[in-house]
């Protein structure tokens, strides 16, 4: 059995009827030869597909905020796909665990550490409100200053979306050893921090 190309697309057909027709039979490389009548001079040339070529980036691989920038997108790929049920956004996770982990934590402090301006912050500690997720509750220390604080349904989420975290990066980072995958996160952090290095 072979395969014939015939104007209608690709479809399984005798080889003996490939013949009979007078159609090009494809050969087990993927080149197609003209085997009937009606081959005149073009007989015994062979054609192929031309085959699609990755795109040359080496002109972009030395730079480390490309090479940064798509590591990125596919670990958001999963985050997506292990905490988009959660109906969590990275922002939102990482508010909440900073959250979980700073009981006097206030709207300006998570602004800073997330990098988020002061009006998109109190946008999205809306929607977590709104969601039952955390609460503003007044300082004890200072009454003009607001805390924000997990609810229990906040907390609730946190261990859970927490326990996903803790393996959910592992197929995706597995040409990496432990030791490569601490130290990506040390000159990841290192950078994101600004800090010189010693020398």
């Amino acid at each position: 059995m072979s395969v014939a190309r015939d104007g209608r697309g690709d479809r399984p057909m005798d080889d003996d009827d490939a013949t009979t027709r007078g159609e090009g039979a494809t050969t087990a490389t993927g080149a197609t030869t003209a085997t009937g009548p009606g081959a005149g001079a073009g007989a015994g040339i062979a054609h192929s597909r031309p085959h699609a070529h990755a795109l040359d980036q080496s002109r972009l691989t030395h730079l480390v905020g490309y090479a940064a920038s798509r590591a990125a997108i596919e670990m958001r790929k999963v985050f997506a796909k292990n905490l988009g049920p959660l109906q969590l956004k990275v922002s939102e996770f990482s508010l909440l665990v900073l959250v979980a982990s700073n009981p006097k934590v206030n709207q300006k402090q998570l602004g800073q550490a997330l990098d988020i301006s002061a009006p998109n912050m109190a946008v999205t500690i809306d929607k977590l409100v709104e969601r039952g997720w955390v609460e503003r509750v007044r300082s004890d220390e200072d009454r003009r200053a607001m805390q924000i604080h997990l609810t229990a349904n906040g907390e609730s989420l946190v261990r859970r979306a927490e326990a996903i975290a803790a393996t959910m990066e592992g197929p995706a980072l597995k040409m990496l050893s432990a030791a490569e995958r601490a130290m990506l996160i040390e000159l990841l952090l290192k950078v994101a921090g600004g800090k010189p290095a010693r020398r």
